[in-house]
């Protein structure tokens, strides 16, 4: 399911896609996630690329929430230069939240380009 980028987003939503953008933004990595949990707990990662790892921020933050004790998700962003949410990322997401979990693409300035679902 993709919802237009116009729709409104709450203040919750909002404030995963400024944390996501801001973790991009201060590790200079190529994407920022956040993710905020059943209890509203967030979590926020970037990019890792090590030489014996690679992870894009969205699974990164995903599973810094399941080291947290994290049972499920509400919400997810990404920002990034991307065009859409890769099928590893919505899975990842979708094994904790499930497949109506929210997760929102940003690009790099904040605006939400898609919602879409874990699905």
């Amino acid at each position: 399911m993709t919802e237009t980028a116009e729709t409104p987003l709450d203040p919750e939503d909002r404030k995963i896609v400024t944390l996501a953008r801001t973790a991009r933004a201060r590790n200079a990595v190529p994407e920022g996630a956040a993710v905020r949990d059943g209890t509203g707990r967030t979590y926020v990662a970037g990019t890792v690329a090590l030489d014996s790892l690679r992870l894009s921020a969205l699974r990164t933050a995903v599973a810094m929430a399941v080291a947290s004790g994290a049972k499920s998700l509400e919400a997810a962003a990404v920002v990034s230069d991307a065009e859409a949410v890769t099928d590893e990322d919505r899975a990842a997401v979708r094994d904790l939240g499930g497949p109506a979990t929210r997760v929102l693409l940003a690009g790099p300035d904040g605006t939400v380009r898609a919602v879409v679902t874990a699905g």
